[in-house]
């Protein structure tokens, strides 16, 4: 089963950290990835942009409504992804608890929808 491990930290926070610290939580990340790409659990992942590219849409009463920025004011902004193959759900929590801004911040484990056509591909 696929999972979406959806990667949320604190924007200012990350932005705080001396690039010998972003690159050294990088250098986690990549490793993991690798590990999950060698034993086929990894599928796609990325890092996001700064919230300030985000930009939201949303319709009500048919009218677009198009806003700069993310839909949400939280504490923690959506940064990045991982999508992976888990056995269950108890798999998917434990890569999840790997992911290096789970230290800080939270991963948030979703299983997709995936159709007869996707299962069987």
């Amino acid at each position: 089963m696929k999972y979406m491990l959806l990667i949320y930290q604190d924007e200012p926070s990350w932005n705080a950290l001396s690039d010998a610290e972003r690159q050294q939580i990088y250098l986690e990340y990549r490793k993991l990835r690798d590990e999950l790409q060698t034993r086929g659990q990894f599928v796609t992942g990325s890092q996001l942009q700064p919230i300030a590219t985000a930009t939201s849409v949303r319709v009500r009463d048919g009218k677009e409504l198009v806003t700069d920025g993310p839909f949400a004011e939280t504490h923690e902004q959506l940064g990045g992804y991982f999508l992976i193959e888990a056995k269950n759900l108890d798999e998917a929590t434990s890569i999840a608890a790997r992911i290096p801004s789970a230290r800080a911040g939270t991963i948030e484990v979703r299983p997709l929808v995936e159709t007869a056509a996707e299962a069987s591909a």
